[in-house]
Parts: structure tokens; sequence; C-alpha cells
């Protein structure tokens, strides 16, 4: 990334902050209402002074190994699931209307589920965490499978490849783009979830954190936890996708446009791929169609 973009993202979010500072600093009343928001002042002093305190890190533990572990078991039976119902006509007859019964329900929906069905809050937060990721994971590797040329397979099969052959070879590889696509989605869904069932039932995390600060009306601290889950969640998402690009790094990717130089009028565009159409100079002369020998 060039460093004009970079420049231009840190300039965007310090107009916000600088907005957010000016509204509430002037007690802003015109609609919204900004007299009893934090300034940006307060947030930082109670920021900072959170980071300096043990509960702060032990909540950030708990919440991170909660997502590390449902998201883990959700990548991996998503990507399992979702394969097997592409390929498979008995798998999607056997478990498609379930999965698809199922699939509506927002995951937050299924915590009374998880408080009757598992014998602690914790498993039942990791239950949560894995169904939010679950979904969106079986559907984009379902479509990606699904979206497949059979033409690769069938060379596989030409050459004496078996099924196995064919899984690891052509189909997997080949839906990977789709798989990282679910799992950068699934990993945002997870902290949406996962600091929701720690309001609900959880005893330690980001979340339960944020909702006694609430409850004792330190605004601050609320917004300290706002601050930490957007940070964890852009920075799991980042990762997620970094390695997804590092997995699919022998996939083809789009050339950077070349910058235009110049008056527009007279330029001749440099050809992409052997296909592109250049015209040839007009001192260059036409070859003359070659006539047919008659018998």
């Amino acid at each position: 990334m060039s460093a004009g973009r970079w420049v231009l993202r840190v300039v965007s979010l310090g107009a916000a902050l600088g907005l957010w500072q000016l509204l509430t600093s002037l007690d802003v009343n015109l609609w919204l209402r900004f007299e009893q928001f934090p300034t940006v002042g307060e947030v930082a002093s109670a920021f900072a002074d959170r980071v300096g305190t043990g509960p702060y890190w032990q909540d950030l533990g708990h919440s991170v190994r909660r997502i590390v572990v449902g998201f883990l078991l959700a990548a991996v039976l998503g990507v399992a699931v979702g394969t097997a119902v592409a390929r498979s006509r008995w798998t999607a007859d056997l478990l498609g209307p379930l999965l698809e019964v199922v699939r509506p329900v927002p995951a937050i929906a299924l915590v009374p589920v998880a408080i009757l069905l598992l014998p602690t809050n914790e498993q039942g937060i990791v239950f949560i965490t894995f169904t939010a990721a679950f979904f969106p994971v079986l559907v984009s590797t379902r479509h990606a499978v699904r979206a497949l040329a059979p033409v690769w397979e069938e060379a596989v099969l030409t050459m004496g490849g078996g099924r196995l052959r064919v899984l690891f070879s052509v189909v997997l590889p080949g839906a990977l783009p789709g798989v990282f696509g679910g799992l950068s989605v699934g990993i945002g869904v997870s902290w949406i979830c996962v600091i929701s069932a720690e309001m609900i039932s959880g005893e330690y995390g980001v979340g339960y954190r944020t909702w006694q600060e609430y409850t004792v009306v330190d605004y601050p601290g609320v917004f300290v936890g706002m601050a930490t889950i957007g940070a964890l969640g852009w920075l799991t998402s980042t990762a997620v996708e970094l390695l997804g690009r590092r997995v699919t790094s022998w996939l083809p990717r789009p050339a950077a446009r070349p910058a235009v130089r110049g008056p527009l009028t007279g330029l001749r565009r440099r050809p992409s791929s052997p296909t592109s159409l250049v015209p040839a100079p007009a001192s260059a002369p036409a070859s003359a169609p070659e006539k047919e020998s008659v018998s």
C-alpha cells in the first residue's frame, strides 16, 4: 500500500476523532445529544488507567481464548461440511434441510439452548462463538466448491487420480478464495456474538466488563470496552485476510493500472496480453490475402 493511502486513512480517523471531541466538548444537542457523551480525552484517560491493571488483560485473554477455540472449530467443521454438502447428493439431502432451518436463527438467540445443554457458561460462550462463524464458512465453502469448473477434476481422473487426489489437488485449492472470504466474515460475526454472550451469561471477558461499566454509569469505561472490541476485531480480521493472501499467493493478481502521462491525444496503449489489439503504424504495409489454389 502506498504512503498516500496510509496518510489518507490516518487523516480520516483523526478527522472522526476531532469531530467527536468537538461535539462532546461543546455539549451539542441538535437531535443527537452529546452533552452526556464522554470526550475523546476522557476515554483516552480511562483507557490508560485500564491498560495498567490486571483485570483488563485477564478479560482480554478470556475473550481471545473463546474466539480462537470457537473460530477454529467453525473453520474446520465449516469447510468439511460445506465440501461434503457440495460434493455429495446424499449428504446434501441428509444435512441440507437441517442446516437451512438452523442457519437463519441468530447465534445469540441460542444462548438459552447453550445454558440448558452445556454444563458451564464457558462452554456455552464457545458454542455461541462456534455457531456464529460456522454458517458463513459453510455457505461460502459450499458455493466455492460448486462453482469449480469440472474440467480440472476430469483431467485428474483421466490421468488416473482417485477421489482423494481430486479433493486435495483440485477441490480444496480451487475453493480457497471463497473459503477465506467466509472465514473473514465469520471472524467478525464471532466477535459480535461472543461479546453479546459475555454480556448475558459471562463471568469474565471484554463484553462482561463493558456491561459492568455500563451498570455503574461509567461511560468512559464503556467506550474503552468498545474500542478494545473494535481493535481486536480489526486485528483478527486482518490476520485472516493476510493468511488468505499468503495461502492463495499462487493465484493471479490484478495488475496495477499504469499512470497516464502526457496529453491524452496521440497515446498508444501497451498490450497487456497477446490478445490485445494495437493499431499498426500507418507506414506498415497491409499483407494481401493468399489466393486459394483451384484444383
